[in-house]
């Protein structure tokens, strides 16, 4: 089947950007979100990215028409995935949540139609098995922010077939990422070292061996890191990761256990840049929608 409308499902901070991607990718565009006032501040931001980019001289004038004429809004679910050749799903890192949403479009999309999730870490085999297609789901793991990160892993889950894995790949080599394959694995490759070293890290400031700033700066100028540990946490929220390492602990042993720390500062509400406030503080114009 030739992918020709793309249907993202959730316009936080990740959904807005895949959106953004297909869009200057060529492709006939719908974003949903369950929060009208999060979709229109998704199509605000993507409006703002590619103005950016025409800016900074990567996106002409003419390539950032053509996307936003491609882009669309839904008011539901089931709407935006009627005619979507792929779907991505980009809900929060909530496994019921994603098993109840797969059931939907189970139900809604056009035969064929390619249903992959954003997920970080969590089974796309377990969301497959709720629908009546599990040979075209498949994980499509964005970076953020997703406009500016080139990579993109495609997760083969049990069922996964050659064919969703090929589609896919092309998808993403037209969004301009380079794109890996990996066999599906609890926080697959990048997430999986991500928490590894970010938790370690918390170990470390928790005691006391170097202050924040100074681990950021050591990772950077000694392993040539383009950002520290805990400024990367700061930008993906503390709550994911320790909802991450969390999964990574049930299902691949103690040495995922999080750092208490970590947990201490998420009970604490310090969530990172979109909630002003993380392992540093960010003034009001830094803070990140969602």
């Amino acid at each position: 089947m030739e992918i020709k409308t793309i249907a993202v499902i959730g316009a936080g901070t990740m959904g807005r950007g895949i959106a953004y991607a297909a869009a200057l990718g060529g492709y006939r565009t719908v974003l949903e979100d369950v929060s009208a006032v999060v979709l229109d501040q998704g199509l605000a931001y993507i409006r703002q990215a590619f103005e950016d980019g025409v800016a900074r001289g990567k996106v002409t004038p003419e390539q950032m028409n053509l996307a936003l004429k491609q882009l669309v809004k839904s008011a539901s679910v089931e709407d935006a995935c009627r005619e979507a050749e792929l779907v991505i799903e980009a809900v929060p890192e909530d496994m019921e949540l994603k098993i109840e949403l797969f059931t939907i479009l189970d139900k809604f999309a056009k035969p064929g139609a390619i249903f992959a999730s954003n997920t970080s870490s969590l089974s796309v085999t377990e969301m497959a098995a709720v629908t009546f297609r599990p040979e075209v789901c498949v994980g499509m793991h964005f970076f953020n922010p997703v406009p500016k990160m080139k990579l993109l892993e495609v997760v083969r889950a049990l069922e996964t077939s050659e064919a969703t894995l090929t589609a896919c790949g092309e998808v993403g080599r037209r969004m301009g990422k380079e794109v890996v394959v990996v066999r599906e694995s609890p926080g697959f490759i990048t997430s999986r070292i991500n928490a590894m070293i970010g938790n370690e890290a918390f170990y470390m400031l928790e005691a006391g061996i170097a202050s924040a700033a100074d681990i950021d700066k050591a990772l950077k100028l000694g392993l040539n890191h383009p950002m520290g540990p805990f400024e990367l946490v700061d930008l993906v929220g503390l709550d994911v990761r320790l909802s991450i390492l969390e999964y990574l602990h049930k299902t691949l042993g103690e040495k995922y256990r999080p750092c208490p720390l970590l947990a201490q500062y998420v009970k604490a509400g310090r969530l990172g840049r979109k909630a002003g406030r993380g392992v540093y503080d960010y003034p009001p114009a830094e803070k990140k929608q969602d």
